[in-house]
């Protein structure tokens, strides 16, 4: 097979961009089509793959401004030809899942989500700090941008949804069936520590529907010590809300992040996410989590083996199930035990099989409709 990648936008990394970087091991000779790309950021798993943009690499100030410039996507995928290639992996959180491929070309589509500006605009930009105008301007485009995503929905052949929620959101928007394959988590990068500190753990890109605000407030409630790490537009915002006890530590590496996971007392998801690699992660160093009960935490969140829920996205509701968890012990052991079970070899097993079996049947239908069509001809 001669396997072409697509993948939405690598101007920022975040988990969407390590399940591209467990494609891109699996299919190293496969060039990696995207919108636009830093190339300065990106992460090490990525340097020196063939990456290919569109024009709206030219496009300035695309990385600050991505969701202010989204009438132009559509367009921009029309610059990708994908006539050479016999399979297509698509890894979509917006966009991607729309390129057109010729007839003869199997698209196997990996949804991390359907996007959520279209479909939960309303959610979505509500904590987004732009103007009156651009918000009006915005919503009058989702319009169209509903209509053109379910119009492209037929252009996958086959879908594979990230978490049991997200296959919901196919089957609602799209009116699909998918199957579900887990994200990869990278395990062997954690390792469980004879010594936990008395902090609690957030890492995260700083953006408003990753609900960080909700901790800040817990946190400011609690006076317990809380590390956020990550940046984002966010950040400033939530600057201004924190207490000292709250403390934003910026980007770091990730032996930084792996030592901190693995030292926290438990570790913070307050958003509703499409799955979140993130937890399972901070499993892997044998840490529990205590997440928001929505999302892709319903797949990997088994209380009382790993972690605890908090059942309202409010900061009470938070601020108990902390409390919850200090009253709790926990066995780092079943925890990174249960991690496992997410892991990348299980993650490229399953994903070859399911691409393996998918494609087979697809060449098979293509040779079925060849042959009626020469036989009515």
């Amino acid at each position: 097979m001669k396997v072409a990648l697509v993948h939405d936008l690598l101007t920022q990394m975040g988990g969407a961009e390590r399940v591209l970087a467990v494609l891109h091991q699996m299919y190293p000779e496969a060039p990696i089509y995207t919108l636009a790309a830093n190339f300065d950021k990106m992460m090490h798993d990525l340097k020196g793959a063939d990456i290919r943009t569109t024009w709206a690499q030219k496009i300035p100030g695309i990385e600050a401004n991505f969701k202010k410039l989204l009438p132009l996507y559509p367009f921009a995928l029309q610059q990708m030809d994908f006539s050479e290639y016999d399979v297509v992996i698509s890894s979509s959180f917006a966009f991607v899942k729309g390129i057109k491929v010729p007839k003869e070309t199997f698209h196997l589509c990996y949804c991390h989500t359907p996007m959520r500006f279209a479909w939960d605009f309303e959610t979505y930009i509500s904590r987004e700090s732009y103007s009156p105008l651009i918000k009006n301007g915005l919503r009058f485009y989702v319009k169209y941008l509903k209509y053109w995503d379910r119009k492209t929905a037929g252009r996958v052949s086959e879908y594979i949804a990230n978490s049991t929620i997200v296959k919901e959101r196919i089957q609602n928007c799209y009116r699909r069936e998918s199957s579900v394959i887990f994200p990869p988590v990278e395990t062997d990068r954690y390792r469980i520590s004879e010594q936990v500190d008395d902090f609690y753990l957030i890492v995260s890109r700083l953006i408003p529907y990753k609900r960080i605000d909700l901790a800040v407030e817990a946190f400011n409630q609690l006076g317990a010590k809380l590390y956020v790490v990550g940046g984002g537009p966010d950040l400033e915002r939530l600057r201004g809300m924190a207490k000292s006890n709250v403390q934003f530590l910026g980007r770091l590496e990730d032996e930084e992040v792996a030592k901190l996971m693995s030292q926290c007392r438990a570790f913070i998801f307050p958003g509703e996410e499409d799955f979140g690699i993130t937890p399972l992660e901070v499993n892997a160093a044998g840490r529990p989590v205590i997440a928001y009960k929505g999302g892709g935490a319903l797949d990997t969140i088994r209380p009382p083996l790993n972690g605890v829920y908090f059942e309202q996205p409010n900061a009470a509701s938070l601020a108990e199930a902390v409390r919850q968890c200090e009253r709790m012990t926990w066995n780092p052991e079943l925890i990174r035990a249960h991690a496992e079970k997410f892991n990348v070899d299980r993650f490229k097993n399953e994903f070859d099989q399911h691409l393996q079996t998918k494609y087979r049947a697809f060449l098979e239908s293509t040779k079925q409709r060849k042959s009626v069509g020469v036989s009515l001809s």
